[in-house]
């Protein structure tokens, strides 16, 4: 059997090589987030609670004229057949991609949790309209809607490129054994999550699992050079002095609140929005840069003769 580490590598290329080029510049904004993991509302939806945080940030970035990348497991269709719920369950969050959607500015990318939206089958019948029961008629959702296992984003006048995928490729059983895995966790796992339990082939709570993935991935990153952002994993991160460019943009469903990256200007941060207290005890939600901002050019490796291992 193929090594976990050759597989990664493996499936990161064929990635890259089949990936939709997406050209920018210093000028270009873009907000990255991943693992949504859009229930059905119900205890083992873990997004509920932070939908809140994630609509106000997303107006923010709507307004101030952001491309919104959903960098996979937006949706959690692992532990939900049927699209419909999850999009009644958060109705108000569909209407807000909706209008990045008709804006041309909405970018999707499929996970092993919505791997479902390689199929494009699948994506016209649950995406691209809907029928509303109360006012009998179809409405458009997101027509022509087409996902992507990955994005190159390419500088349109440096040469620079960031693959962007969501991390889950060369994990094996959320990559080649993903039926299986969603059965479990549709019929057995699904329960035990509502009441906090993990299925232990998610790298969310194995740091084993989750450095190993970093380590692979910074392999790739070392051999191709070419920088990284992704998610999967949850576990948000911004490289150090010196450490190969992998990106993680962290996830939507941690009690403190939600990660992402972003671009803009030509540099990149990690940043978290999350509820905070103000004197008087009033609730607010706050956006905090945590790493950065950095020149991307930075993290050049084909051009940047820094230090950088």
């Amino acid at each position: 059997m193929i090594s976990e580490k050759k597989l990664a590598e493996k499936r990161l290329t064929e990635a890259y090589n089949n990936a939709k080029i997406e050209y920018f510049d210093d000028n270009s904004k873009y907000i990255f987030f991943s693992d949504c993991h859009r229930g059905d509302g119900t205890p083992s939806d873990e997004f509920a609670k932070n939908q809140n945080i994630f609509l106000f940030a997303l107006e923010f970035y709507f307004n101030n004229g952001y491309t919104y990348v959903e960098v996979g497991d937006g949706d959690e269709l692992w532990e939900h057949s049927n699209f419909k719920h999850i999009r009644l369950a958060h109705d108000e969050v569909y209407a807000l991609l909706k209008k990045f959607f008709d804006s041309d500015r909405l970018i999707v990318l499929y996970g092993n949790h919505n791997i479902h939206l390689k199929y494009s089958n699948y994506v016209e019948k649950n995406y691209y309209n809907f029928y509303d029961e109360y006012n009998e008629e179809e409405i458009e959702l997101f027509p022509g809607l087409t996902p992507y296992e990955a994005v190159v984003f390419k500088h349109k006048n440096t040469g620079q490129e960031i693959l962007t995928v969501h991390g889950h490729q060369g994990d094996r059983m959320n990559d080649k054994l993903w039926h299986f895995n969603m059965l479990t966790v549709r019929y057995f796992w699904k329960f035990l999550h509502s009441v906090g339990f993990i299925n232990p082939a998610s790298p969310v709570k194995s740091s084993e699992k989750i450095h190993k993935i970093e380590r692979i991935y910074s392999h790739w990153i070392e051999k191709n050079k070419t920088m990284i952002i992704c998610g999967h994993t949850h576990r948000p991160h911004f490289p150090k002095v010196a450490e190969l460019p992998y990106f993680n943009d962290g996830s939507c469903v941690r009690a403190s609140g939600i990660q992402g990256i972003e671009i803009v200007d030509g540099n990149i941060m990690l940043i978290e929005w999350r509820i905070r207290t103000d004197s008087e005890g009033g609730l607010y939600i706050k956006r905090k840069i945590l790493r950065g901002p950095e020149k991307i050019e930075k993290f050049d490796l084909r051009n940047n003769k820094t230090n950088i291992q």
